[in-house]
């Protein structure tokens, strides 16, 4: 049941941060949030506070990345939950091509329904080559904001 749920709700945060939205995430992290996201590429690094993960957040959106889930399992109790989400992510130009495609990890830990922390782990080669991308074709989001 906890899955289910965990699954509903994560599902809907990336759904919104499909379309631009970061809202729904941002409502689910808590204020001493911690993302970490390991790697050279200049998504990488350890953002503490909300604050900083909304800036990492809002950049994700307005690249376009599309991130789906495959699958969220939850377990725990709620003061202490462990979350975590396996999908794939992926970025297309403006004739649908893919530019990027990625699988991924998140493994989280909330209380009380609050991300508290959350690990991002993907392959990072391919991190580096959407950067490169972004330098070449939208600089305005190459770097980490």
């Amino acid at each position: 049941m906890q899955s289910w749920l965990a699954g509903i709700v994560l599902g809907y945060a990336m759904r919104r941060i499909r379309a631009g939205d970061p809202g729904p995430t941002l409502l689910l992290d808590a204020p001493e949030v911690t993302l970490t996201f390991p790697g050279d590429s200049s998504w990488a690094g350890v953002y503490r506070g909300k604050p900083a993960v909304e800036r990492w957040l809002r950049r994700f959106a307005a690249t376009g990345l599309q991130i789906y889930p495959d699958e969220v399992v939850a377990t725990g109790f709620p003061w202490r939950t462990t979350a975590c989400i396996r999908g794939r992510v992926h970025l297309r130009d403006e004739s649908g091509a893919i530019l990027y495609d990625n699988r991924y990890v998140i493994w989280g830990r909330l209380a009380w329904g609050r991300l508290r922390e959350y690990e991002v782990y993907e392959d990072t080669q391919k991190s580096a080559k959407l950067d490169a991308w972004l330098t070449e074709h939208r600089p305005e989001l190459a770097r980490d904001w």
